[in-house]
């Protein structure tokens, strides 16, 4: 199993009216991105989402919410929400709308250009 598709369905229906919104597949699953920031998605079964980092100690106490882990590092500010934290309407809608409050503020991730050697093979 990639990623839940039934989990992507519903952020692509709570996504729908706004605009530019871009899907992209990576780390094994499916990202939302945002005015070219990436901003919510989903991993295996899990919500991921991009949220400010002063309130990731808080959310991190909330039902079925953990860090991700890159390489064995957490990253601040971005939790996976298993099924139990989200499958109240008001708890998705809740984790859905602070990662669209943080995107507004969110940084772009800098992309390294290819050197020469690269951009070859």
């Amino acid at each position: 199993m990639a990623y839940d598709e039934n989990l992507a369905q519903k952020i692509r229906e709570r996504l729908a009216d706004l605009s530019e919104i871009e899907e992209k597949e990576m780390f094994g699953g499916i990202v939302f991105m945002l005015h070219d920031k990436m901003c919510v998605g989903v991993l295996k079964d899990q919500l991921l989402c991009r949220i400010d980092p002063d309130l990731y100690e808080d959310a991190l106490e909330q039902n079925g919410c953990h860090p991700m882990d890159a390489s064995g590092k957490s990253m601040r500010g971005w939790l996976l929400i298993e099924e139990s934290g989200i499958s109240r309407a008001a708890d998705f809608e809740h984790w859905i709308q602070l990662a669209l409050d943080f995107n507004e503020r969110a940084k772009k991730s800098v992309r390294k250009k290819k050197s020469a050697n690269q951009k070859s093979k």
